[in-house]
């Protein structure tokens, strides 16, 4: 187990930091100072590229209040000294986040494909290696003649045959995984934007933010008497709480919905709503026709072969022709 803090003797400062570009860092820490079991169990993870422990998924985002205090806290409590927390609150825009996000994509996509070029010339070296291993067998298919001089020679040769072979074929199967993963990242920007996908989170986008809002003039209950209506003082204070999440959503909202806009200008989306698509009408849903049965706000109800309707997004639809048509 760990040493206790007291037992080890001094220790650096610790130091929790939080912006919205990096996310929530601890430093000071040091491998076996006890840091590493508290931290874990309350869910940071050690960053090797950063050489730090961090909040998973605190980068881009308003600081996480109650993991950064509990943390604290528990540090504390076993015997840490902590500096004054630097928490920066403010936000950078959407645009800014999305950009940042692409150029690490592209940084990463970068990386994997020189790792993959390294991977498969280290698999061409070993199967040259393994080609001039065959070549110093016997030739024909000789056996080997126990007792002869020539035996651990040629129980040699076999052996380092055998062994290239292995090295060769775990050298190929390491570039194809390098090439796999390299085309996987390049595939991650695009699948961030594929228009379904912005579509899908413009409403989740919108159905956070009116969550928010509800909170904010919810009624509040009373042990006596029940639900009754919020005061003017708590809506307000509520507000000034959720007003820097609020602000970031509405920001967010915003950027994606110019994104869908220039997505259906370029047709790269198509734009169907209730208003263009009516009952009766057919549309083309994941490469398949199917006749509309009924127009919903957010969704339309088409008809299958069996006795129930299926459901679908309207940015899922990929062309419409109507009744008359």
């Amino acid at each position: 187990g760990q040493t206790a803090p007291h037992e080890q003797g001094a220790h650096a400062r610790l130091t929790i930091t939080h912006t919205h570009e990096a996310g929530t860092i601890i430093e000071g820490t040091a491998k076996g100072d006890g840091t590493a079991k508290i931290l874990k169990a309350n869910r940071w993870r050690w960053g090797r590229s950063i050489g730090a422990w961090f909040v998973p998924n605190s980068r881009d985002r308003l600081p996480q209040d109650h993991i950064i205090t509990r943390t604290a806290a528990a540090l504390e409590a076993a015997g840490f000294e902590l500096a004054p927390l630097e928490i920066d609150r403010t936000s950078r825009s959407t645009a800014e986040v999305e950009a940042a996000k692409i150029a690490r994509q592209a940084d990463r996509v970068d990386a994997l494909d020189a790792k993959a070029d390294r991977k498969t010339a280290n698999a061409e070296t070993a199967w040259e290696k393994h080609e001039r291993d065959v070549a110093r067998l016997p030739e024909g298919g000789e056996p080997i003649k126990v007792g002869h001089h020539s035996e651990g020679r040629h129980r040699s040769a076999i052996n380092k045959a055998h062994n290239s072979m292995r090295r060769s074929i775990d050298a190929h199967n390491d570039a194809e995984e390098a090439a796999r993963r390299a085309e996987a990242a390049a595939a991650t920007t695009d699948a961030r934007y594929n228009p379904v996908t912005v579509a899908n989170r413009i409403e989740k986008i919108g159905a956070d933010i009116r969550r928010y809002e509800r909170q904010i003039i919810a009624d509040v209950y009373d042990s006596e008497k029940g639900y009754r209506p919020a005061t003017d003082e708590q809506k307000a204070k509520r507000a000034a709480h959720y007003s820097p999440k609020l602000g970031e959503l509405r920001d967010q909202l915003t950027y994606w919905e110019q994104v869908r806009a220039d997505q259906i200008a370029t047709g790269k989306a198509t734009g169907y709503s209730r208003d263009t698509i009516a009952k009766g009408d057919a549309v083309k849903i994941r490469g398949h026709w199917v006749k509309v049965a009924r127009v919903n706000a957010k969704t339309v109800s088409v008809e299958t072969p069996y006795s129930w309707t299926d459901r679908a997004p309207y940015a899922e639809i990929q062309d419409h022709q109507a009744a008359a048509a």
